[in-house]
């Protein structure tokens, strides 16, 4: 009897395993996925009876998603394209290398779209619709630092010429130039959305798929199946703005979002994840998160090897190997590939046995094979109920050999020496001679080209170029004095916090035959703090799927009532969030033809300084609407302490030009205000964004003043409010209040007046930034003006026939009104909330930050010591009969 080799353990735990899979393919092919997916669940749930614990992953294994027996034909031709992606990817490259000869350090990106090519032509060719006369067409955030790509196509399509991409990136030359980034406020007609700002292109398009759906829900636009795509990079995903809002576009069932993330596996400065994998990472927040996720990692040509894979190791060597290795394999050879990736084991070796170095060394990742990524594309424009990400695998600055393909430096390449540009050029069959290679000349084939036709076509077929902004904009809500009528009267004995009085504004607005629909009130989960509550009845709070509870409060008049028809936009604890939705609604008109109207309600300590990014870019995207910063100020809002008490924000808000930032005092002011953005931003169309703070605290609202120019001066940042009442003193002091302290500049007045004999009159200043604004732009008049009669600014206008010195109070910075002293006749006194907030009540507060109505009466006596109108020894008793204390906290720094 002939003896038998005897079987070691890990040759029958291989027999097993094969066992294994064979099983599991058998069933596949007789009873379909389904069956599978039973099958697996049940040796969970009896694994997990015995006791063995399962480690939980919600990763896949490092392969395509989509196998090659379920790709679909790929509808084009594959030459063809080939060929216009070679010339944009050529055009793109020399437009930066141009750039940086003529200009040396102007900067300019070559690599992001050098590994983005593919993904971006499959959707231009085959995907991204454009916007037709029934047709929006579908919404894509391109990737901002491939903006190069774009324009090189755009030139090939005719769109922009020779002398455009030769004056990229210098905007400023007179024959007009090209943004270095997608900027619709540069490029109004080009760009539609900015994304440069890492992180905010995912939360926006999240958000905009979700606003969307709520113009359809609420009847203001028909449901027409259109797309947002959101073009992102695998670095970008480390910003907490990225993943941040990605369980919010799953519990939305947002299928109409799709995000495509290029993971070429490199930052700015080197690998996203040397040490990890961050494809599966990123897999794994997504469908943590519930979405429907498709790799696309391997090429065409891997799928032999995959396929003549019986034993698994090679899975199992894609599932091991690092980011960091999978950079080095880019830029080594086949004989090092064979080695260090196959060469783990002897079984993989035998796989590509018959695969020569050079056939290794070319093995393309799936990000650059247009049948993969064509595969993903239609997967996910027919994915239905969840949102759809794409990870797909490419090589940073794919193309550029030598010079910086896969390497680390390759983010900031922006030069190509000749021996480089030649490489570049033979390896994409550009028809570039070497005597003009040096010259990194732009190439455009001839309009009858086969290519040029090619391309028209595609477009023409998926509804014409893009990006392109269209401007929806008409006139509307210019007759809304009615709307302002009541509040210019006063509350009588009633008293109101300004945050009362607009609430009770929007709610009018919202009631309106005209303007109500297009009302989008957008709320943190605050609107009970702001007095809110009221609009739950009347507006409903926005919820896709409507309400499938019956809230704990049902019973009582305001409860949380949630409808598909709601209006608001109850945004949970997300400033961002909430941001975001702003941007969608303040851009409705031209994104979806349709003006909505957006107030956006927030604490304002957590607007501009929170979420000031995002507000610079919804200046960028030219949106129109109205920010609402209430419980504003410093010392208004009492007890809340120092991260809750906003002293900046109106500094904050001098950054921004498109911002018109008001700190309104009465509600006569506010709703003076809220019509004048009415009227400029929806009446005459300007891209302007109305920021607007108010605040809590309660008192009797004063009809508004007969006098003179009192509602020109409101929106113009200042007017008299009360002139004194004392005549023919020598003595003569001014006070200029904001807000909440503008009571506390009155009582000032009077303390002045009734104490001290002394005249003061009573200034408000709604805005300082208007006061500011218009002293430079006069200045600027004046400078580049020099025959013609000079200008005076609106404050030294309104001024200039008064006497004697100033004080100026705000619950906000002294630098606020410091902007605007040199336009003061007069030598002024700053007042203000410099420093960190505190937990306590107003008068404590005030005392604290020195701006009570005895500080402001005390600095209008230095002010008249310095002037030489009183003593000394008024102002030291002063100081003591008010009971202040010189060696007091000091409030901008203890």
């Amino acid at each position: 009897m002939a003896s038998q080799k005897q079987q070691s353990p890990k040759d029958l735990l291989d027999i097993e395993n094969q066992e294994w899979r064979e099983s599991l393919d058998y069933i596949l092919q007789e009873q379909g996925p389904d069956r599978v997916r039973q099958i697996l669940r049940q040796l969970q749930i009896r694994a997990q009876e015995q006791g063995v614990s399962i480690p939980f992953t919600a990763n896949t294994p490092y392969i395509n998603t989509i196998p090659r027996n379920q790709q679909p034909v790929f509808q084009g031709n594959r030459e063809i394209e080939r060929r216009i992606k070679s010339i944009i990817r050529w055009n793109a490259m020399a437009m930066v290398v141009r750039a940086n000869r003529d200009s040396a350090g102007i900067g300019g990106h070559i690599s992001t779209f050098a590994s983005a090519a593919t993904l971006w032509e499959v959707g231009f060719n085959h995907f991204w619709r454009g916007r037709t006369d029934d047709f929006l067409g579908d919404m894509i955030y391109f990737q901002g630092h491939a903006a190069p790509g774009v324009y090189a196509r755009a030139y090939l399509e005719g769109r922009l010429t020779e002398q455009d991409l030769e004056n990229f990136r210098r905007e400023l030359n007179p024959q007009g130039g090209l943004s270095s980034y997608p900027h619709p406020y540069l490029m109004k007609d080009f760009w539609e959305f900015p994304t440069v700002s890492m992180g905010l292109t995912a939360i926006s398009a999240i958000y905009q798929a979700r606003f969307n759906h709520y113009l359809v829900d609420r009847g203001l636009r028909k449901s027409s199946g259109r797309k947002v795509w959101a073009m992102l990079g695998d670095g970008e995903m480390d910003e907490p703005e990225s993943l941040g809002a990605i369980t919010l576009a799953s519990r939305e069932n947002l299928d109409n979002l799709i995000f495509v993330v290029n993971c070429n596996l490199q930052r700015l400065d080197g690998p996203v994840r040397g040490n990890g994998k961050i494809m599966q990472e990123l897999e794994a927040a997504f469908r943590g998160a519930g979405w429907n996720v498709i790799k696309v990692i391997w090429s065409s040509d891997w799928d032999p090897l995959l396929e003549a894979d019986d034993s698994g190791l090679l899975v199992q060597r894609m599932d091991a190997v690092l980011d960091g290795e999978m950079q080095k394999y880019t830029a080594s050879n086949g004989a090092f590939i064979r080695k260090d990736f196959f060469g783990q084991h002897p079984e993989l070796l035998e796989l590509v046995k018959g695969y020569s170095d050079e056939q290794l060394g070319a093995l393309k990742r799936g990000g650059h094979d247009p049948a993969k990524v064509y595969a993903a594309y239609l997967a996910a424009v027919e994915h239905k109920g969840s949102p759809t990400v794409i990870l797909a695998q490419t090589i940073k600055g794919y193309g550029l050999g030598e010079a910086g393909e896969g390497k680390n430096i390759t983010h900031s390449q922006k030069k190509l020496n000749e021996e480089e540009l030649k490489e570049f050029r033979t390896r994409f069959n550009i028809p570039v001679s070497d005597e003009d290679i040096a010259k990194a000349p732009f190439y455009r084939p001839d309009e009858d080209s086969p290519e040029i036709q090619y391309l028209k076509e595609r477009r023409a077929a998926l509804g014409g170029s893009l990006p392109r902004r269209f401007d929806g904009s008409m006139p509307m809500a210019c007759q809304t004095d009615w709307l302002i009528q009541e509040y210019l009267e006063g509350s009588g004995e009633r008293e109101l916090a300004t945050t009362m009085a607009f609430v009770h504004l929007l709610a009018k607005l919202i009631r309106d035959p005209e303007l109500g629909k297009l009302i989008v009130p957008i709320v943190p989960d605050e609107a009970r703090t702001f007095g809110m509550e009221a609009l739950f009845r009347q507006a409903g709070i926005y919820s896709h799927s409507g309400q499938l509870y019956d809230p704990v409060d049902k019973g009582s008049l305001l409860y949380y009532n949630e409808k598909k028809t709601g209006a608001i936009l109850e945004e949970g604890l997300s400033e961002a969030g909430s941001m975001a939705s702003f941007i969608a609604a303040g851009t409705a008109y031209s994104n979806n033809q349709v003006q909505t109207i957006p107030f956006y309600t927030f604490y304002s300590m957590f607007g501009f300084q929170r979420v000031g990014d995002q507000i610079w870019q919804a200046c960028d995207s030219r949106a129109r609407g109205f920010l609402i910063g209430a419980t504003a100020g410093r010392t208004t809002l009492a007890g809340e302490g120092l991260q809750h008490q906003d002293g900046h924000s109106h500094v904050l808000a001098l950054t921004p030009t498109k911002i018109k930032a008001y700190d309104p005092a009465f509600a006569y002011e506010l709703a003076v205000i809220v019509h004048d953005g009415l009227t400029r931003m929806y009446c005459h169309q300007e891209d302007l964004i109305y920021y607007l703070t108010v605040m809590n605290e309660t008192y009797k609202m004063p009809p508004m003043p007969k006098g003179k120019g009192v509602r020109e001066g409101i929106v113009k940042g200042m007017y008299r409010y009360r002139t004194n009442r004392i005549k023919g003193q020598k003595a003569k002091i001014h006070l200029l209040g904001s807000g909440a302290l503008l009571n506390e500049v009155i009582k000032a007045q009077e303390l002045l007046e009734e104490q001290y004999a002394v005249a003061a009159d009573v200034w408000s200043v709604t805005s300082y930034k208007e006061l500011y604004q218009n002293a430079v732009e006069t200045e600027r008049w004046n400078l580049l003006h020099p025959e013609q009669a000079a200008r005076k600014p609106y404050l030294s206008e309104l001024l200039e026939k008064e006497q004697g010195s100033f004080v100026a109070v705000s619950d906000y910075m002294k630098v606020l009104p410091a902007v605007v002293a040199q336009w003061i006749p007069g030598p002024v006194h700053c007042l203000g909330t410099d420093g960190f907030g505190r937990s306590d009540g107003r008068e404590a507060l005030r005392d604290f930050f020195e701006v009570d109505a005895r500080y402001i009466t005390l600095a209008a006596l230095h002010q008249l010591v310095a002037s030489g109108d009183i003593s000394k020894t008024v102002l030291a008793k002063a100081i003591k009969n008010y009971k202040i204390d010189p060696d007091k906290l000091n409030p901008h720094k203890d």
